[in-house]
């Protein structure tokens, strides 16, 4: 079996070059959204709580089948405790980008991340 080293010449290593330098200067201009710098708590569609990504917190959110519990730290927010049946927005994790939501549906509770910017995805439209 050949190499396939031999048969790249020197023009094609600066095409290659030249292409994983375009990709990595494109990364700011395409990235969107920005820091994460507040989480945002709805309860039955309301805004809860409007919280600043800076400080450690956490709230309790009641909704129809209990408490939902969040935890807010530096930079980042999750659904600890939820009592809904199959726990997907526990399941999230911790989210970090704008954009990011967990969505606790029977409970009617949800979180979301925001930035500066307003991120823009398939249900935006």
């Amino acid at each position: 079996m050949k190499s396939w080293l031999p048969l790249i010449r020197p023009g094609d290593w600066l095409i290659m070059l030249a292409s994983a330098l375009a990709v990595g200067a494109s990364f700011p201009i395409f990235w969107q959204g920005g820091l994460a710098e507040r989480a945002i708590i709805r309860q039955e569609g309301r805004i809860f709580a409007e919280v600043d990504l800076k400080a450690r917190k956490q709230y309790e959110v009641a909704g129809p089948l209990g408490t939902t519990l969040i935890a807010v730290e530096p930079g980042r927010a999750r659904v600890v405790a939820d009592p809904s049946p199959r726990q997907y927005c526990v399941k999230q994790g911790w989210l970090m980008r704008p954009g990011e939501i967990a969505i606790c549906a029977p409970n009617r509770v949800s979180l979301q991340i925001a930035g500066r910017t307003r991120v823009y995805d398939s249900i935006s439209y």
